[in-house]
């Protein structure tokens, strides 16, 4: 998922991997150069479907004005939810 607005220095990250956490999802989140967000979410549909649909409105002080999703099988297997370092390059 790749989240473009504003969704950096708002906190966006740390209450992704909040939000996530309550759902017991798996994951990661991280900022990109380009000013975007990108996570990763792991889990049963119904719940990632739910991470989706907050990210869409984000936490107080975001604003989000385009999400991109794609659905994959989960390929990483990963055991909790995550911020990873930003992407630079």
């Amino acid at each position: 998922m790749h989240l473009r607005g504003r969704v950096q220095g708002v906190g966006f990250r740390f209450a992704t991997a909040d939000q996530a956490r309550a759902l017991a999802l798996h994951g990661w989140v991280r900022n990109l150069d380009s000013g975007a967000v990108e996570a990763v979410f792991e889990g049963p549909r119904s719940k990632v479907v739910d991470m989706v649909k907050w990210c869409e409105d984000g936490p107080p002080g975001s604003y989000v004005r385009d999400v991109h999703v794609s659905w994959d099988e989960p390929l990483e297997g990963l055991r909790s939810f995550e911020i990873r370092p930003s992407s630079i390059g």
